[in-house]
């Protein structure tokens, strides 16, 4: 079946009041989005800020009048329809969207050396190191940039029989690629309890044995140096954990860093310098990846 949308042009502060009214005229999911499509990367903790110039959109059902909604959200917003935000309505066409999802996701390539694989794809280079992953809850699937440059990182570097610590490890993405690669053992810390689960499930899918795997909470960490460490979070908790960080790696030892804005490097290689010695930035689509070995 299809389905009607309807879209209202409106500000931060009307944000509560409109989402709740049109709940009330039987709108089955309300979502916010930005007009001009900037995301809002790193907010403050315990908040969830808004665009300055926000799109509310509510979805109804097909046989739902448009013009019978904005009617009752006049009555229980108590104004007028003349001074209601701006709308348009819209038809939302019926798809098979399990199959539109799936299609949208081919697999990846980094070297030719390691690739990630949807498990309903055939692997392009069986010979390769083929992570299959499928997009979930946690974050990391190897589109973003951010992953990207990681697994890039990773493909152009020895890791073999190197113990790997995954600060943040979401999917499970970087270390399990990298025990794919020969990597000989892999703890993962998320501050989420879903990440964790996701990371375990994806060592399962991949082949890896328990032995080779340990995961923990931020509180549960056992302190032991590793060889190479993966942190690809954002740039706020990076330098909030920088001593933390630090202290699981082994002198000598290299370091990976990612989820950080351009503008933001400068500022998260300040907390690390005193420990690391950094390599050249490395850059794509606005986003930094720092690399280095820890003196």
């Amino acid at each position: 079946m299809a389905w009607i949308q309807l879209k209202f042009d409106i500000s931060p502060e009307e944000s509560e009041v409109y989402e709740d009214a049109l709940l009330e005229t039987g709108a089955l999911a309300v979502t916010f989005t930005d007009l001009h499509d900037n995301p809002v990367y790193e907010p403050e903790l315990g908040t969830t800020p808004l665009w300055a110039d926000t799109v509310l959109t509510a979805l109804y059902e097909a046989d739902t009048a448009p013009e019978a909604v904005i009617a009752m959200l006049s009555v229980v917003t108590g104004k007028s329809v003349s001074d209601l935000p701006k709308w348009q309505a819209e038809i939302v066409e019926d798809k098979d969207w399990e199959r539109e999802w799936m299609d949208r996701f081919e697999p990846i390539n980094f070297n030719d050396r390691l690739w990630v694989v949807p498990s309903w794809k055939e692997a392009p280079n069986p010979n390769a190191a083929n992570l299959r992953l499928d997009p979930g809850l946690a974050f990391g699937t190897g589109t973003h940039p951010t992953t990207h440059m990681c697994m890039q990182w990773l493909s152009e570097n020895d890791v073999h029989n190197k113990t790997i610590t995954d600060y943040g490890c979401g999917s499970g993405i970087l270390g399990i690629a990298a025990l794919l690669l020969g990597a000989k053992s892999m703890v993962g810390i998320d501050i989420d309890p879903q990440a964790i689960l996701a990371t375990k499930n994806n060592a399962i899918a991949n082949g890896v044995s328990e032995n080779l795997l340990e995961l923990w909470l931020p509180n549960e960490v056992q302190s032991q140096e590793c060889d190479l460490m993966l942190a690809n979070i954002l740039a706020g908790p990076l330098v909030e954990l920088s001593s933390d960080i630090c202290d699981l790696l082994r002198s000598g030892g290299q370091i990976v860093l990612s989820g950080i804005l351009q503008d933001q490097a400068g500022d998260v290689m300040s907390a690390y310098e005193k420990w690391i010695d950094f390599d050249p930035v490395c850059q794509h689509e606005g986003w930094v990846r720092l690399s280095g070995i820890k003196r």
